[in-house]
């Protein structure tokens, strides 16, 4: 137990929140009076990870509660600051469970007694998420809205026991929250949280932030609302192909009105985050600082609304009739706020003059009292001839007539001055009219005050009652939002607008990875990805570095763009509505689990091919490369032979097997394609472009004598590769001698010198051409190129 200043106490909660706290806020809940030794005081809110409000500023988050019926687990999510509650089943295994759950920014779970936390416990505690247990599932009947369309009583009961949860710790009626939105699998895209991570959709995997993401190239969204319903179309793509047929033709009406399109974005530069402001009006917590943002926030849906129609758009029209401008509530507050408000609403001032006349009669009264004390200071400069003596006020002694030290002697005891306080250089005193006074101006202001938090309480019930309106209109404003910024994304980014087929076809020509280019220095290589009916499978081979996973990561980012209802990177894109997208790329151990590289791969493998249907898309790159040689090409092997005949999923399958490319003549569905290399030397040069047919060689020598690896191993390699080439013998050491003595690689590097290329360089300089900078940086690189060889 403790106590914190009261204007600091969110800091203070919050970094108790973040370590893992429940805490419980209490307060005073009446007046202490004379002779009253006790007052009462009451936990009025606990405030837990998952219902943190407080915190504006936070990124967004959830409370999850999760369920559990014969054959699956129930997930329900409510973000408690926007009201939004989502609910969706996960197939009964642990692993669906937590890839649920790790796809969204969970803080807190809600369970019953009979759920074995067992389950999660590596994962709650490597996240830093709280599991409470919370059994009961009484909720008040107000609330049965909210849940009675769901088509289970798994469902529903998940629903009421997060909502009791959340009843029983904020204490309070929660007019704010919505009904909740049932997530199906014939609706959205599936996708686990390992494929959102490699595919870097939120955030980048290395760095871990979100610039470089897919979400940081297409936010463009002027408010909080708009970002957050982007975020939610990337981690849901849409199935139904007329939503998003909808959608490309609002990208196309604002990529053609564009002036209409700027128009809109500057109104929704002054649109607050309305869904936040509704939570805390909802909550009880909203300042007059709020109810100002409201009002700016409502200001703008006039022009709005004329702006949308004129888009003379179908979709843009239902949009803006759909929109309740709310005038009446906009006047009142305009007529009542003034344009500054105090932090809290127990200070005062924050009405305007004329909103209300009993405001107004208690300020006429203070106003008098201001003028009254104007007059006491005159007149007592004329009474006792102090020129300096002034009247002031101070929080501790109230009001008090000041005299300066040196003119305390002209103070007679018929001015009836009683001493109050002495200062170094000044004594201050008080007059029974002054008392008086006093009591009349603390009077005054305390009433007004109070009359203000009054008619604050009273504005603030009456918005309550337009909160469903209010989230209407912010659900409107957030997509719209989104479009502008989807429209503005393709214009800068000069993305086409896709078709989706219904046939098991993908044609894109010059497919781009939109991120890539966009963070490159070089220009991008776009290539071509293109499946027909008759194709389920390509197999892709080449050298490392050459552009495998970059050109199988652009066509996983292309079907997530088209079917958020987003134009895609291309010259011209035709493919087909996708249901699941599984991926493996790149390597990575789970360290919490204790599970190596090649078991995490085997895993995702496994997810995918239990998972996948004919209509899903799997990327898979290389796997089979964290054991042996012959048991990493054996699986690969059966794992595409398991896909072509069993799932028939369009698949995009990376590999340095290159016996594998054998099975083209064996499989009728795959197709061998390869990223283009050009030897030159002992390196390799890179082409980016990719044709059909299997590559010559992996390059993987060359690729190591680009990285600068000694010369005398790069030679050794070849040699060795050169035995094992030749009908599989086995390499040994040539003499029996040391291949890496020192006077060996000495005499190795004797063959070509160590300088030769910084040589080369020098000579390729001409003096006469370079601008000094140059010449500068050139010497430091030629400086830094003998450090290293050294």
């Amino acid at each position: 137990m403790c106590g914190v200043p009261h204007h600091s106490s969110e800091t203070y909660i919050a970094r108790l929140v973040d370590a893992g706290y429940k805490v419980a806020i209490c307060e005073q809940l009446e007046e202490s009076g004379k002779g009253k030794t006790l007052v009462k005081r009451e936990v009025t809110r606990v405030v837990t990870p998952g219902t943190n409000v407080d915190d504006a500023a936070a990124e967004e988050h959830y409370i999850a509660g999760v369920g559990l019926s014969e054959y699956f687990y129930i997930v329900t999510y409510l973000n408690v600051s926007t009201g939004d509650i989502y609910s969706l089943k996960v197939p009964k295994e642990t692993s669906a469970l937590i890839g649920e759950l790790s796809t969204s920014n969970v803080k807190e779970i809600v369970v019953g007694h009979s759920f074995e936390e067992d389950y999660i416990k590596h994962y709650t505690d490597h996240e830093g998420i709280l599991v409470s247990i919370h059994a009961s599932t009484d909720i008040d009947a107000v609330f049965s809205h909210l849940y009675e369309h769901l088509p289970t009583p798994h469902e529903q009961k998940c629903v009421r026991r997060l909502l009791s949860y959340v009843e029983k710790t904020q204490k309070r009626t929660l007019l704010h929250l919505k009904k909740a939105e049932r997530i199906e699998a014939t609706q959205t895209m599936r996708m686990d949280a390992n494929t959102i991570r490699h595919l870097e959709i939120l955030r980048t995997m290395i760095k871990d932030q979100e610039r470089g993401s897919l979400f940081w190239l297409l936010n463009h969204t002027k408010t909080a609302m708009g970002g957050r319903f982007l975020k939610r179309q990337l981690l849901r793509p849409l199935l139904n192909a007329s939503v998003l047929n909808t959608r490309y033709d609002f990208l196309d009406a604002l990529n053609k009105e564009f002036i209409t399109k700027d128009e809109l974005g500057e109104l929704l530069k002054n649109v607050y985050d309305l869904e936040r402001i509704v939570g805390r009006i909802s909550y009880g917590n909203a300042n007059g600082k709020d109810l100002l943002r409201l009002r700016k926030s409502l200001s703008v849906l006039p022009d709005f609304r004329r702006h949308l129609q004129s888009l003379e758009l179908e979709y843009a029209t239902f949009l803006a009739e759909s929109i309740d401008s709310l005038a009446d509530l906009h006047q009142e507050l305009e007529k009542a706020l003034k344009d500054e408000q105090p932090m809290t609403i127990r200070e005062g001032n924050m009405f305007k003059e004329g909103f209300d006349e009993t405001l107004d009669e208690l300020r006429v009264v203070h106003l008098d009292v201001n003028e009254w004390l104007k007059n006491l200071e005159k007149e007592e400069r004329e009474k006792t001839g102090v020129k300096k003596l002034k009247v002031g006020y101070n929080r501790v002694f109230g009001y008090y007539i000041e005299v300066p030290k040196g003119q305390v002697r002209n103070i007679k005891d018929e001015h009836g001055y009683t001493r109050k306080q002495t200062l170094v250089n000044a004594e201050r005193y008080i007059t029974e009219e002054l008392k008086e006074k006093e009591r009349i101006i603390l009077s005054s202001e305390e009433k007004s005050v109070q009359r203000e938090y009054d008619l604050f309480i009273e504005l603030r019930d009456k918005i309550r009652d337009k909160i469903p309106i209010l989230q209407k209109n912010a659900e409107i404003l957030a997509e719209v939002d989104m479009f502008t910024a989807l429209s503005t994304a393709s214009e800068k980014l000069d993305l086409v607008r896709p078709v989706l087929t219904e046939e098991p076809v993908i044609d894109i020509r010059d497919s781009r990875h939109v991120v890539v280019e966009k963070v490159m220095e070089d220009p991008f290589v776009p290539n071509d990805i293109r499946m027909d009916d008759k194709t389920d499978i390509l197999l892709i081979t080449g050298p490392n570095m050459s552009g495998k996973s970059t050109y199988m990561r652009q066509l996983a980012l292309t079907a997530i763009l088209a079917q958020i209802g987003s134009f895609v990177p291309a010259r011209s894109a035709r493919l087909p509505v996708f249901d699941q997208l599984f991926t493996r790329i790149g390597a990575s151990d789970d360290l919490i689990s204790g599970k190596s590289t090649f078991m995490v791969e085997m895993l995702d493998a496994n997810h995918a091919l239990q998972n996948a249907t004919e209509k899903s898309l799997i990327l898979f790159d290389e796997i089979g490369r964290g054991t042996s040689t012959y048991d990493g090409m054996a699986l690969a092997q059966a794992i595409i032979e398991y896909i072509h005949a069993k799932i028939g999923a369009k698949t995009l399958f990376s590999t340095h097997y290159h016996e594998l490319t054998d099975l083209e003549d064996h499989l009728p569905r795959l197709q061998n394609i390869h990223v283009t290399a050009e030897e030159e030397g002992d390196t390799i040069k890179f082409h980016h472009k990719v044709e059909p047919g299997r590559a010559k060689s992996s390059y993987g020598i060359n690729v190591a004598a680009l990285a600068k690896l000694p010369k005398s191993l790069i030679k050794r390699s070849s040699d060795i590769l050169a035995a094992l080439e030749d009908d599989g013998k086995k390499p040994g050491l040539p003499g029996g001698h040391d291949l890496f003595s020192l006077a060996t690689v000495e005499a190795e590097e004797e063959e070509a010198h160590p300088y030769d290329e910084i040589i080369a360089a020098i000579e390729s300089m001409d003096p006469d051409e370079m601008k000094p900078i140059d010449a500068l940086m050139a010497l430091y690189k030629l400086k830094e190129e003998l450090k290293n060889r050294k």
